[in-house]
């Protein structure tokens, strides 16, 4: 068994110079595919059960899949809910097997995010896991607009939260399709300069594989969340697969064809966050 907590993986990658992908799940097709690719590249990975995957798929199915995938493999595979927006949310996924959760209180004020993420992190801290908190607020590409992250709200909701890893927002949006502007490097010092937690960015797609290859290896951020790319890479293979013989209908030889691509993809992004061979 190589299940692995998020603290467990982060703290070699920040004193490192390098980053562990957060890889966002949908099903069993991709989730398989990112751990063969961690096991190819002898790469940690963190698999991640964001709330459309949960929608789709149960907690603790999930966290079943995500224990057995880990076994299968000798390298560290972090079981993560992505955004658990309730307490409730959080300790069904500990129950369920998960050895992180991020609580989302971004959209709280302040002090109560602070009070809520913390109440989180204890409960985690007594089940052996991990908790990811978030301070500022990442938004959605066409969707809610972003509110960007104070280094001194940073500063105290880290430390009055004791989180593992800290998700900020620093220009980076979710389910952007293209690399975009780039990132606030000046925001991203200033957080620095004022915490020593491990920072994380939601968006990962968005940010251009060379700033994130230079953030990984020059920066505390060491987890980029990423799933878009991917979701595309898996929605042209699978695509191809339908198209290339209209009379096919077996769903297993469809869905086989999809592996190979999405396990290429990903070994793409380990090696451009220089998480190869950290295993």
């Amino acid at each position: 068994m190589t299940l692995a907590t998020l603290s467990e993986v982060l703290r070699p990658a920040m004193t490192g110079g390098y980053a562990v992908p957060g890889l966002v799940c949908l099903g069993w097709e991709d989730m398989r595919a990112y751990v063969m690719a961690a096991q190819a590249e002898r790469a940690p990975v963190i698999l991640q059960a964001g709330p459309g995957c949960r929608a789709h798929t149960p907690l603790p199915v999930l966290g079943a899949m995500f224990r057995y995938l880990a076994a299968s493999v000798d390298v560290p595979v972090v079981a993560h809910l992505d955004h658990g927006y309730t307490l409730d949310e959080c300790h069904a996924a500990l129950d369920a097997g998960f050895t992180s959760v991020m609580f989302d209180g971004s959209n709280l004020p302040l002090k109560q995010n602070i009070a809520q993420t913390a109440t989180v992190v204890a409960l985690a801290h007594a089940a052996g896991a991990s908790c990811e908190g978030e301070i500022g607020l990442v938004g959605y590409a066409g969707g809610a607009a972003s509110a960007g992250t104070n280094p001194q709200e940073a500063a105290l909701f880290a430390s009055e939260t004791d989180v593992d890893a800290l998700a900020i927002s620093v220009g980076n949006v979710h389910l952007q399709q293209d690399p975009g502007a780039g990132l606030d490097l000046a925001r991203i010092r200033a957080i620095e300069a004022l915490t020593d937690v491990a920072l994380v960015i939601h968006g990962g797609s968005g940010v251009s594989a060379a700033q994130r290859a230079d953030l990984a290896a020059h920066s505390s951020i060491c987890k980029f969340n990423i799933g878009t790319e991917l979701r595309m890479a898996f929605g042209a293979a699978l695509r191809r697969a339908v198209n290339k013989d209209p009379d096919r209908f077996d769903r297993i030889a469809i869905l086989q064809e999809t592996q190979e691509p999405v396990v290429a993809a990903a070994r793409t992004i380990f090696r451009g966050l220089g998480a190869s061979g950290r295993a």
